[in-house]
């Protein structure tokens, strides 16, 4: 969930020594800080699924999954804080800036659709180590998947509901997407895309 918040433009390493010194949270467009508005339990609840879901499958196999405070570094110097992501690629603890980016999920919320659907999948489609960029639905049960091949640059976009598994080969795994959903109050409507977003 993303909120302006206007103040002199700076750039990318002043943005992370001032988010440092700040409570709440923040993002970055490249140009000023967005404030990271709170969320539904519904919402942190799909998160904490999310985390479950790759920690379980990605145990000892060097991948890491890490969020919501592990930034991406993205086009110009824009800094975004994905819900979720995975990296195969190791580094030290004061890492600021996530290396070797791989997967990366946006739980969508009224605030944030707009940026999610559209800015971020620019940005993340210009990270040539993210392979796969999930948006998770909050109102019905529904995955859209950007991937692309290895040795591409275009992303293919898949649409999934609950009766169907999200596949990442790009780490080895797959998750259900009804295991996304577990224990929400969508979960009554699995596998079905009812109260879809307005066209």
């Amino acid at each position: 969930m993303n909120i302006a918040l206007r103040v002199p433009q700076m750039s990318r390493e002043e943005f992370l020594d001032w988010a440092e010194a700040q409570n709440e949270r923040f993002e970055f467009d490249g140009f000023q800080p967005v404030a990271m508005v709170g969320g539904t339990r519904t919402h942190s609840q799909i998160c904490q699924n999310i985390y479950f879901a790759l920690r379980s499958r990605l145990a000892g196999t060097g991948c890491e999954p890490l969020g919501p405070d592990a930034g991406v570094a993205t086009i110009g110097d824009a800094v975004r804080y994905p819900d979720a992501l995975v990296s195969c690629t190791k580094g030290p603890g004061t890492d600021r800036l996530i290396p070797g980016v791989v997967v990366v999920f946006e739980v969508l919320s009224p605030t944030s659709a707009r940026t999610d659907r559209f800015d971020k999948v620019i940005e993340y489609r210009a990270v040539g180590s993210i392979r796969r960029y999930v948006i998770v639905e909050y109102r019905f049960v529904g995955l859209t998947v950007f991937h692309r091949e290895p040795g591409t640059e275009d992303w293919t976009a898949t649409v999934l509901t609950g009766s169907n598994t999200l596949s990442m080969p790009e780490i080895g795994i797959k998750v259900p997407v009804a295991d996304i959903y577990a224990e929400t109050d969508l979960q009554a409507g699995e596998g079905k895309m009812a109260d879809p977003p307005p066209g």
